[in-house]
């Protein structure tokens, strides 16, 4: 869910501008290399970073809220900082979308990131959350470089956690975005889909293992897709650098359009916990 580029995920809505090799896909799991060696999430144990939401308010050594009515991907939102819109309950945190109207928006939801308080160029990103649902409703749990060596997005990359179209509660979605500038811009995606319920029923724990020349998404231990630095040739694989994690949940827009009639608000994605590890032993590094 990139913040730079308002043409990008129309595009993914639509179909995919660059794929590299041949994908598989059984059971909603996404492989394009098998044959590359999967780092171990056994190995991933040193807890270096984590929120468990244990203060009565967002830890500002911990996260930043970004605040403002214009966006990108012409979503509809503006983020606040109110406690309408993001708060903390029985050590959960809560982001809260309402249709509410604010300054020249019609809706108002938070997003917030770690940006210069917990940034990664590896580790085992674990998040424990409950997603909502309804049509054009966009929660997000994504990765953004915390420095744009590379240039502006998408050249410096962006990992996509998981994210969902409210409008497919069962259906998650995650990404890689890189390449150049608009139209030349490139990205990779897998998708999982429960066999019953909802992500909007119960939690789930969203996680990310990431390392020299590979990442893998993972939804409650089940891994359901995986790329490797080869995936991208001829581009570099720039992911090899600092990223922070930021969490949303956006209003209509390209990628899904916009609430009906059928949506109901507010509407909430609600975390339970954020925990990233590293390497037990950095002599295991690939």
């Amino acid at each position: 869910m990139n913040n730079f580029n308002v043409f990008a995920y129309c595009w993914l809505a639509i179909s995919h501008l660059h794929q590299v090799g041949q994908q598989e896909k059984y059971a909603g799991f996404y492989n394009i290399n098998k044959h590359e060696t999967m780092i171990n999430p056994a190995d991933y144990t040193k807890l270096v970073w984590k929120d468990e939401f244990d203060k009565p308010f967002l830890d500002s050594e911990k996260w930043e809220m970004e605040v403002g009515e214009k966006w990108f991907n012409h979503e509809l939102q503006a983020y606040t900082n109110s406690k309408q819109n993001i708060y903390i309950k029985n050590s959960q945190l809560i982001i809260q979308a309402k249709k509410q109207k604010y300054k020249s928006a019609q809706y108002t939801s938070a997003r917030i990131r770690t940006k210069n308080k917990g940034d990664w160029r590896s580790g085992k990103i674990e998040v424990r959350a409950k997603l909502p649902k309804g049509q054009g409703i966009w929660p997000a749990i994504w990765m953004l470089p915390t420095h744009a060596k590379y240039g502006k997005w998408p050249k410096s990359g962006e990992i996509d956690i998981v994210e969902l179209r409210g409008q497919h509660p069962d259906k998650i979605i995650s990404a890689l975005h890189y390449g150049q500038n608009y139209p030349n811009n490139k990205y990779l995606t897998g998708e999982y889909q429960l066999k019953n319920g909802s992500f909007s029923d119960d939690f789930h724990v969203f996680s990310l293992l990431w390392d020299t020349d590979q990442l893998h998404w993972f939804v409650d231990g089940q891994k359901y897709f995986s790329i490797y630095a080869a995936d991208l040739k001829p581009d570099s694989f720039i992911f090899n650098a600092k990223f922070h994690l930021l969490l949303n949940v956006a209003v209509g827009g390209d990628f899904l359009g916009n609430p009906d009639n059928s949506t109901i608000f507010p509407q909430q994605m609600v975390v339970d916990f954020v925990k990233v590890y590293q390497l037990n032993n950095i002599n295991k590094r690939k």
